[in-house]
């Protein structure tokens, strides 16, 4: 079996030559993007609380930047496929619930707007919205 690449985080490019432990100011030779960066890392998790599964390092705000973390670790096997994936998710989401913050679809804009009115027409009533 062999071992999982070491890939940048928002390309996808090979870091291959690049030397381990990554440096805090280590880029990616393909993108330029910073390494030593929270989306690099094995223990980020945008699943838990500060995105990060390591319960004692400080919370740092951009995920995209370099910043000094201690319990850094490069993570292997990340693929710019992930990000696509999870921003194609995230617009049929969207599509399907309006958009970001729940904002509604205009009445009658895109394809299918009219069976989308009728569907929140449905759970407004039922769930009694626009009842004074």
């Amino acid at each position: 079996m062999a071992a999982e690449s070491l890939n940048c985080w928002h390309c996808g490019g090979s870091l291959e030559g690049i030397p381990l432990p990554i440096g805090l100011r280590e880029d990616c030779p393909a993108c330029g993007s910073s390494l030593h960066v929270c989306r690099m890392c094995e223990f980020y998790d945008p699943g838990v609380s500060k995105d990060c599964r390591e319960p004692m390092a400080d919370e740092v705000s951009d995920k995209e930047a370099a910043n000094p973390c201690d319990y850094f670790r490069s993570c292997y096997g990340l693929s710019a496929e992930d990000d696509r994936a999870a921003a194609d998710s995230r617009a049929r989401l969207e599509a399907v619930f309006g958009g970001v913050g729940g904002a509604r679809p205009k009445p009658g804009a895109g394809k299918g707007a009219s069976e989308a009115d009728a569907a929140r027409r449905k759970l407004d009533s039922l769930f009694g919205e626009g009842k004074d």
